[in-house]
């Protein structure tokens, strides 16, 4: 969006960005719309209000602590009128311990159809799994978010986490109070929690995977003995110019609030911010600007090493979410099995294709599909990995066209009943493994292949 002069109405969606993760930036689409030297003069230019957003106690350490100053043309608490209940449509919460019957195991999910039905994001969000306590601020829910329609005279915040988009078919725009940020297949983007949006179509109706962060916001993975550079680099994720809309007329503002659904009536566009600076906003990452890293000569490492973002738990190692993806990149380990070993591990893994082939399951798994591996659940290559990955060739081969993701969480996931209750259920997923077959030999010390 960029300021014209005397717009009265809908500003011009423009896309610009600033560069760099987790800076402070300040930027303005008017001049001088930003104070110099203060953070909150007495009186504003332009006859604007201030205000503060902040997603962390005020006495955060530095290094953790985020807020954002906005400068707008009304301050939040107009752009409200008394809250009211309402339905909550497809989405849930944690913990939502009820809701499924279905006994444990390894789940999978060919993809969701876009429906005909006129979906905008909100009332289009699928929640598929829970895990934690939203109220306690710990843990997550991931939600496919089936969108058909703009959100028209509508907004939307989250209080309850930040999302975290996917997008893996067609395109999405979300017009924010910082500005506006597009994004396609392959790219994410991540709205802080209380950011106020609107989220329109660019090409047709659109699929997403929605990660909501109920715990410490997302941030860059430590590197470790990797060093300074490689994975996910900060330069690479942008934060949108200031942009707004004077728009006065009648709007609905929905707000998701510990589980709930409110709604309440607007006189005005909240999108009114006409500058900010600070270090709490949206932002956008492009995943095909990832750099993998791998074993150069054997051993297998672990998916770790293709995290993108994570948010921290209270306990050092042990993440609350990582946001794992597994890119293009060169498979070059000798004398190894080079895709995932079979594993049973703490975490609990939520996965999706945005597009291509993965790699230990060529079958089944397809673009827009899902999988559940709950803790402690073994799971790995089906049967045709297993036998291709054992006995092709040592030579190195590249990974293309692919990009795999997985919402990770050290809380068990559980299911919805819509999740539950699916049509696209794979109820065949276990027998991916059925080929598996009987090779121990006790006489015969070598490989019985």
């Amino acid at each position: 969006m960029v300021a014209a002069e005397g717009a009265k109405t809908t500003i011009e969606q423009k896309l610009r960005y600033m560069t760099g993760f987790g800076n402070s930036f300040e930027t303005e689409a008017l001049p001088e719309a930003l104070p110099v030297g203060r953070n909150s003069p007495q009186k504003c230019n332009y006859g604007l209000y201030a205000e503060q957003l902040s997603g962390s106690p005020f006495t955060a350490p530095r290094s953790t602590n985020e807020r954002s100053w906005l400068y707008r043309i009304q301050p939040g608490v107009k752009h409200q009128g008394r809250y009211r209940k309402t339905d909550p449509g497809m989405i849930r919460t944690a913990p939502n311990r009820e809701e499924s019957t279905l006994p444990i195991g390894q789940m999978r999910w060919m993809p969701i159809p876009l429906p005909d039905a006129a979906l905008n994001f909100r009332t289009g969000l699928h929640t598929i799994i829970t895990a934690g306590d939203a109220e306690g601020q710990t843990g997550m829910a991931a939600h496919i978010a089936l969108v058909t329609a703009n959100m028209v005279d509508e907004y939307f915040f989250n209080a309850d986490g930040e999302m975290m988009i996917v997008a893996q078919e067609g395109r999405l725009r979300f017009a924010t109070e910082f500005g506006v940020i597009e994004i396609e297949p392959g790219e994410i983007c991540v709205i802080p929690r209380g950011v106020i949006f609107r989220c329109e179509l660019v090409d047709g109706p659109a699929r997403a995977y929605v990660c909501e962060n109920y715990g410490g916001a997302l941030t860059l993975p430590e590197r470790g003995p990797i060093g300074a550079n490689c994975l996910a680099n900060a330069r690479d994720f942008k934060a949108p110019v200031a942009a707004y809309e004077d728009r006065p007329g009648k709007a609905a503002l929905y707000v998701k609030w510990c589980g709930d659904m409110f709604v309440t009536d607007l006189e005005a566009s909240p999108l009114d911010v006409v500058a900010w600076h600070g270090n709490y906003y949206p932002y956008k990452y492009d995943l095909r600007h990832y750099s993998p890293v791998g074993a150069i000569q054997f051993d297998h490492p672990d998916p770790s090493i293709f995290t993108v973002l994570t948010s921290p738990s209270g306990e050092v190692g042990t993440a609350n979410i990582d946001f794992v993806i597994f890119p293009e990149r060169w498979m070059v380990a000798e004398n190894t099995f080079r895709p995932p070993w079979y594993h049973r591990n703490i975490m609990s893994e939520f996965m999706g294709l945005i597009y291509g082939v993965y790699d230990a399951k060529p079958e089944g798994f397809v673009p827009g599909g899902m999988s559940l591996h709950n803790m402690m659940l073994p799971h790995g290559p089906d049967a045709p990995a297993f036998e291709k990955a054992s006995n092709e060739p040592m030579v190195p081969h590249k990974l293309a066209g692919t990009l795999a993701f997985m919402f990770e969480t050290r809380l068990p996931q559980r299911l919805t009943h819509f999740a539950a209750t699916l049509p696209t259920i794979d109820a065949k997923y276990l027998d991916c493994w059925a080929g598996l077959k009987r090779r121990f030999d006790p006489t015969r010390k070598e490989p019985n292949w």
